[in-house]
Parts: structure tokens; sequence; C-alpha cells
């Protein structure tokens, strides 16, 4: 079995999530994702400390895109697809690694295979969680969560019992009251950039290549990720219990995925 040190480097492009138990140093939370994973943009504190605990080292949030502030990057971003891949250029050179592994969710994995599209030469292999080669989705049943709420509890309740374990996180108080950390607008208007057909991006690389998909997921079809493993050489299709967001529904189950994949490189 191969050493922590003798694993592949592994950097992740989007936020910080419950990655249990995968033996990689984790380089910093990268790029906003979309819908439910969107949705647990900006983790904070308890999350960045359990990262450091394990020898994982998040970047600083104005380098990758999240702040607390209510306009930043990640809304001039969201109407740029390219910004997201200019930080993830970027978080190589301030890391000064040559090459790497890329895992992301939703729009985290686009923005891997769509790097590894640009950059071929820097990426070793991917790991894209629940996210298809063509997309259409609407996120404006998020537009309600906007705007400042009188307390925590009222915006736990605008949100909803089926989205607030991925976003609780993200709540913010404010001297207004409570908010969340992003602008659901802003989401709205990354979606927009992020449909569209993008298979040439996922069929232009041949490295070896993981693809989990979640069993419930409302966003990814099994018939989407079947062909994408499918057409694409060295790719290893895993479909495991859970929706979207498979790292927070089902950690150990994703962790044994990645972790045998990270040891077949």
């Amino acid at each position: 079995m191969p050493t922590i040190s003798s694993l592949p480097r592994l950097v992740k492009t989007d936020p910080v999530g419950k990655f249990a138990g995968l033996p990689f140093p984790r380089i910093g939370s990268g790029s906003v994702d979309k819908f439910l994973g969107n949705l647990e943009v900006l983790r904070g504190g308890r999350h960045a400390a359990r990262a450091a605990s394990h020898g994982q080292s998040p970047l600083p949030r104005e380098f990758t895109g999240g702040t607390n502030a209510p306009t930043t990057r990640y809304g001039r971003a969201a109407t740029r697809g390219v910004a997201y891949l200019g930080d993830l250029g970027g978080l190589f050179r301030q890391l000064g690694i040559p090459d790497a592994l890329l895992l992301g969710n939703s729009l985290g994995g686009v923005n891997a295979y769509q790097f590894a599209a640009r950059h071929p030469e820097r990426v070793r292999g991917l790991v894209v969680e629940d996210i298809g080669a063509v997309l259409a989705d609407d996120t404006s049943f998020t537009l309600p969560w906007a705007g400042v709420f009188p307390s925590r509890e009222a915006l736990a309740e605008r949100v909803g019992p089926r989205f607030l374990p991925y976003l609780e996180d993200a709540f913010r108080q404010t001297a207004a009251g409570w908010r969340l950390a992003f602008d659901p607008h802003d989401m709205l208007a990354s979606q927009a950039q992020l449909n569209g057909d993008h298979w040439a991006d996922w069929l232009a690389t041949a490295c070896p290549a993981l693809l989990v998909h979640g069993r419930e997921s409302r966003v990814t079809t099994t018939a989407m990720v079947e062909e994408m493993a499918a057409r694409r050489p060295n790719t290893r299709l895993v479909t495991l219990d859970g929706g979207h967001v498979v790292h927070l529904d089902n950690p150990a189950g994703f962790a044994a995925a990645v972790r045998s994949f990270l040891q077949e490189l």
C-alpha cells in the first residue's frame, strides 16, 4: 500500500467539505460549486481547523474566490466562467507544484476537467463528483434565500429542511441580521455560465479519472455518467448511495472509493 507521502498531490477544486479519512493533503478550497455543492460555500472556522488538524492547508479565501463580504470577486467571477480556471492556475503557481490530481464536486468537477483540457501537463488524474458533460440546470429556486433575516431561525425556515444541512455553515450574522455568505443571484449567474455542452472538454484528456455518481442525485442522471465513462478512456464509474453531494451524504463510501482510486495510480 502506498504511503501518504507517495500518493499524488491532490487539489480540491470546490469548497472545503467533509472528506473524512482520505489519505492526501488537501491543498485549498478552490472555486465555488453550483447547486448543492455551492450550498456549502465558505464553510468556515471549524472546517478549516479540522482540515489543519489532518495536515491540510486551505488557501486564503480571497485567493480562492470566497469571502464573507456580500459583494465579492465570487460575484464577478460568476459572470466569467474562465475566472474559476484562472483561480485554479493561480493555485498551482502559489503552491509551486508542477502537477496534481484534481477533485471537484458539481461546478468543481467541471472546473477540474476543463482545467485538465487546457493544461493536460498539470493534471495527473481527475476525481469528478456527480456532474455531467451537458448541463441545463435552473437554480432560481434559491432566490428567496437572498437578503437579511431577523434571526437564524428565520433564515433556516426560509432555506428549508432539505437544504439546511448543506447551508447552515454558510449562515452569517451581521449588524442588520442573518444572511447567507453568498448572494443567490450570483449562484444564478454562475449557473447560467455553467450550462451548456462540455463534451469536448471531458473527452480532451485521457488521464486516469474517477467519476462518482450519487444514486439519488437530482442533478446528474445515471444515463449521463454511464455515457461519460463509456466514451472516455481510463475512466472508472462508481455509483454510491447518496445525492448530488455524495461526500456529505455518504462520506465513508466516498472516502473508500477515492482512496482505492489513489492507491492504484
